[in-house]
């Protein structure tokens, strides 16, 4: 039975935390770059008043209908832009936005788009192995499964995985491409249990085999580190003086890249960094949101 994004419940990730940490002004602009349903904006955009404005940016149509939706109390104003937030800068240009009051990304994926059917980004769903988050893009990810050289994909799994096993598993994907093509998720799921001698599957102790090469071709598909990078470059040149950019990442990659990016522009005076260390989630939160449990916030503000 195919998942219906809308119908299943997302929970914003640290969202009590960073309204702790973020005071808007009542004409505050804030540009919530994952906008995904809206679970953030809702919380920022009850404290806007009519002449603030929430943008909010998604490469998911149907995330961002969903937001429409639980967003259309607000006294602010509310602008949705189907785009990818590494086009922040040219998107809001277009919309003549020149200077924001915060930035946010939340760079994790939403239950809603694993449960979904046609996005393939879960092996616990037998679905097509597509993982393109947005329909937009051209490769999905059974066309590199198919089509990419042992070791370049051993290198893929290896640099965006961060799997040990990746020449092992990426062997074995290509033994078995050699019999037929690998088109659905649990087809490739299987083969990596093979591969890792883990026919069962996840152990309570241990993370499923298949996590890190899945992680690794969504990764890939999407362009997240690249996109990620644009945003962060991007940044700075958008924020008011005293403004907040604010990240939510869920990997060490993503991670690297925020500490990275805040740390150069603190030694440019350009930023103050807020989180000398990442915040994450408590006990309560992760017990309530089992996703929280990798997050890490790392927020800064614009000198």
């Amino acid at each position: 039975m195919e998942a219906n994004k809308q119908t299943v419940e997302h929970i914003p990730v640290l969202a009590g935390t960073l309204a702790e940490q973020i005071n808007l002004p009542l004409d505050g602009v804030m540009v919530d770059t994952t906008i995904g349903y809206g679970g953030h904006s809702l919380l920022f955009g009850l404290s806007l008043g009519s002449e603030g404005a929430i943008v909010g940016f998604d490469v998911d149509e149907e995330a961002l209908e969903a937001a429409r939706i639980r967003l259309k109390g607000l006294k602010c104003k509310v602008i949705l832009v189907n785009s990818n937030f590494s086009q922040v800068n040219e998107r809001l240009g277009e919309l003549g936005i020149d200077k924001v009051d915060f930035v946010l990304a939340d760079l994790g994926v939403s239950s809603g788009q694993l449960a979904d059917f046609e996005t393939g980004l879960s092996y616990r769903i037998d679905s097509p192995l597509d993982m393109r988050i947005d329909k937009r893009l051209k490769t999905t990810a059974a066309d590199i499964v198919n089509n990419t050289d042992e070791k370049s994909f051993a290198d893929l799994i290896y640099r965006f995985g961060q799997d040990r096993a990746s020449r092992r598993i990426a062997r074995y994907i290509v033994h078995q491409r050699q019999r037929e093509p690998i088109t659905t998720t649990s087809q490739l799921a299987a083969v990596i249990c093979r591969a890792l001698s883990r026919p069962s599957g996840r152990s309570r102790k241990r993370k499923h085999p298949a996590t890190r090469t899945f992680q690794a071709l969504r990764i890939a598909v999407n362009n997240e580190l690249e996109n990620l990078k644009e945003l962060l470059d991007s940044a700075a040149e958008l924020l008011k003086r005293g403004g907040y950019i604010a990240i939510i990442s869920f990997h060490s990659l993503e991670d690297r890249l925020v500490k990275v990016s805040f740390k150069q522009n603190e030694d440019l005076g350009v930023y103050k960094v807020i989180t000398k260390k990442p915040i994450t989630a408590t006990k309560e939160e992760i017990a309530a949101n089992h996703r929280a449990r990798s997050a890490k916030l790392r927020i800064a503000q614009k000198l």
